[in-house]
């Protein structure tokens, strides 16, 4: 097995212009990149060069959760140097695992989908707590525009910005699509007056929005409702989707968008805030597998010509990929220092192939958002249904950077 792995470690060490280290499972160690090592990766049996050999980036991942691989020291620059080095490039096998991944756990049915998401999502308040922003809880990618400090703040900022692109206004009513813990409901009924119900298929996420709902005194102006964000029940005069088309699956999306455009009231405004390709890619194997199972994220061609089907009109378009990379960053430092209260919390389900499966998805997310020569960004769209006119809509991008706004 060390003949067909030696070429191609050696190939992407080359690319990546990295400098790391490779111990066999028989004690031989091979040195690549010519520099002291960033890291080493240590195989502990011949199952694992084996796997690696036949199921590349994904057999090495998959022997790294179970122990049979470890990664000695930094597991940042060995996420970058497997992906500027090209090492995580999809093969035949894993192709086929992809493949049988859809066929068992597609989103297409409303059941599944809600299965796929309790999988992720159903993990615990007091978990996510604990590395994500508090309070508001936000699981996407954050705002850090010039000046921000904190997470919390980047947070913050970025909510603000969905108002303010938004144009929310007292009294309007809002749908929340994929609300999550309620974070964007809170702050924008704070700030801007609005009514917002909340879309989840979360039934914990769901429970504990409507505890804290009723906590604060606020049944008048915010419900959570458990069901599938295809559920588009009424119309609202302004929609917010924060990182739910990612979760459409792979061959739901124009069925998503058309849903949103149904939430939606002639002449209102909605926004799309989600994780896309640029240009048609398989999506990533061991997400799928092992982080969001029938997740896909769309081609940013493919959704925009999913919401002209839907008669939507693309308003305008920004790319956040940069500001993900940041927002990662800083949940793997969180997840990292706080991972002794993590794993207290539940030993057996926190365990040590839990810790590095988040790890190397935390790291290996911000490194693929970091890099120059990723496929894969963050969109934030805003959309009208009907088209705008000057009366309705700014004819510049001026009010989004008023603080007053």
């Amino acid at each position: 097995m060390r003949s067909l792995l030696e070429p191609r470690l050696q190939q992407a060490a080359q690319r990546a212009g990295a400098a790391f280290a490779v111990r066999f499972a028989n004690g031989r160690e091979l040195r690549l990149g010519g520099a002291a090592p960033e890291f080493t990766l240590v195989f502990r049996s011949a199952a694992a060069e084996l796997r690696t050999a036949l199921f590349g980036h994904i057999g090495m991942l998959e022997s790294y959760f179970g122990g049979e691989l470890d990664i000695e020291g930094s597991l940042r620059r060995a996420m970058a140097a497997g992906m500027s080095g090209n090492y995580a490039s999809n093969n035949l096998p894993v192709a086929m695992r992809n493949r049988w991944h859809e066929l068992r756990l597609s989103n297409a049915s409303w059941d599944q989908a809600k299965k796929n998401a309790r999988f992720h999502y159903a993990l615990g308040t007091d978990f996510y707590r604990l590395w994500l922003d508090d309070p508001l809880m936000m699981y996407t990618c954050a705002y850090w525009k010039e000046g921000t400090r904190t997470l919390e703040e980047a947070q913050q900022n970025k909510i603000d910005h969905v108002c303010r692109k938004l144009r929310l206004a007292p009294g309007e009513t809002v749908v929340d699509i994929g609300s999550g813990f309620g974070g964007f409901m809170f702050r924008a009924h704070e700030r801007c007056g609005v009514r917002v119900t909340g879309i989840n298929t979360t039934t914990e996420q769901v429970d504990m929005v409507r505890a804290e709902i009723a906590r604060r005194g606020l049944g008048d102006s915010l419900e959570a409702i458990d069901t599938d964000f295809r559920d588009a029940r009424r119309e609202y005069d302004k929609v917010v989707s924060i990182g739910t088309l990612e979760h459409a699956g792979r061959d739901q999306l124009a069925e998503v968008v058309r849903a949103h455009a149904r939430f939606l009231k002639p002449g209102g405004l909605g926004m799309l805030h989600f994780i896309g390709h640029v240009g048609r890619f398989q999506t990533e194997f061991f997400i799928r597998e092992h982080v969001f199972p029938g997740g896909w994220i769309p081609s940013l061609a493919d959704t925009i010509a999913a919401m002209e089907q839907a008669g939507l009109e693309v308003v305008d378009i920004e790319n956040l990929r940069r500001h993900y990379a940041l927002t990662l960053d800083a949940w793997a430092e969180r997840f990292d220092r706080n991972w002794e209260r993590i794993a207290a919390l539940d030993p057996r389900r926190f365990d040590e192939r839990f810790r590095r499966i988040w790890r190397v998805y935390l790291y290996g997310c911000a490194e693929m958002f970091r890099s120059p020569a990723g496929y894969t960004h963050l969109f934030q769209i805003v959309f009208s249904k009907s088209n705008i006119t000057r009366d309705n809509y700014p004819m510049s991008r001026a009010h989004l950077y008023r603080e007053d706004a």
